[in-house]
């Protein structure tokens, strides 16, 4: 989700080295369990070779602001864990090209 959502990575093998020690057989585990719940959709690139790139739903999009939080929470409160040097972050720092993020609301 963050790579999708925040860093506009879509590309499975770009997602991959994003994540290091994340082995390609759990990445494509996530993703179609992300898929599944409706967070994220593939999208078509190219048919042959077949070539997706993952996006988010409007679900997904909506799950963006909760995640933020968290990210937040973490990078102020935990930075001694998250991070090497100890230091706090604030979402800025940590995404300084960040889009203001919408819920998607429809009328159900």
């Amino acid at each position: 989700m963050r790579d999708i959502g925040f860093l506009k990575i879509g590309r499975f093998n770009e997602i991959l080295r994003t994540l290091p020690g994340l082995t390609p057989r759990v990445l494509s585990m996530r993703l179609r369990e992300l898929e599944k719940n409706g967070f994220i959709r593939q999208i078509e690139i190219q048919k042959k070779p077949k070539l997706v790139r993952w996006g988010l739903t409007g679900k997904g999009r909506d799950t963006l602001p909760i995640l933020m939080s968290f990210i937040a929470f973490g990078s102020r409160w935990y930075s001694k864990v998250v991070f090497e040097d100890g230091q706090p972050r604030t979402p800025e720092d940590l995404f300084p090209k960040r889009v203001k993020f919408e819920p998607v609301i429809k009328n159900v």
